[in-house]
């Protein structure tokens, strides 16, 4: 089993997305992330999938895929270099003045934001990779038990230009 990411152009129609999802619903295929957006073209959606499967399974999802009406374009991102980021907001809950100014530390450490607080809540916005935010959210869970809410999109990504990324 391997995490893979797929980028799909789709014709940006009413039920498109809902056939796309029900393609991996339909076969059992589980998704760890899905993002929508609109193109430059406004008849055209982009859509990152993530998923964790083995290589037989990939490799059936993506003909699936190219066989859909909707789908203009399906791009295998699991073996090219490209650049990921993903959103993640972090709020924390229930804070004495010493934990906002620790809390502020960390989102020096981590170069990410903090958006909004109050005398006793910091929300921290987070652009970054899943495994960097991964790192976020866990020591978030470690020093702030119970008290923090995390609300995160999937991850959206771009083929690499640089051929030193390749």
């Amino acid at each position: 089993m391997k995490k893979r990411w797929i980028c799909l152009f789709v014709e940006n129609d009413i039920g498109v997305l809902a056939g796309i999802s029900g393609l991996f619903s339909g076969k059992s295929y589980n998704l760890d992330s899905l993002t929508v957006g609109t193109t430059e073209d406004k008849t055209v959606s982009r859509i990152t999938i993530s998923l964790t499967s083995d290589d037989k399974t990939f490799e059936q999802v993506k003909k699936q895929l190219n066989r859909s009406v909707e789908v203009i374009k399906v791009v295998d991102f699991t073996d090219i270099a490209i650049h990921m980021k993903e959103l993640m907001f972090v709020r924390v809950n229930d804070c004495s003045d010493r934990e906002i100014d620790e809390i502020f530390r960390i989102a020096s450490i981590f170069n990410v934001t903090v958006i909004d607080y109050t005398t006793a809540t910091v929300l921290i916005e987070s652009v970054q990779t899943e495994h960097r935010n991964n790192d976020l959210m866990a020591l978030m869970e470690k020093c702030y038990p119970n008290r923090i809410e995390i609300a995160r999109g999937g991850s959206v990504a771009v083929e690499a230009l640089s051929m030193t990324e390749r």
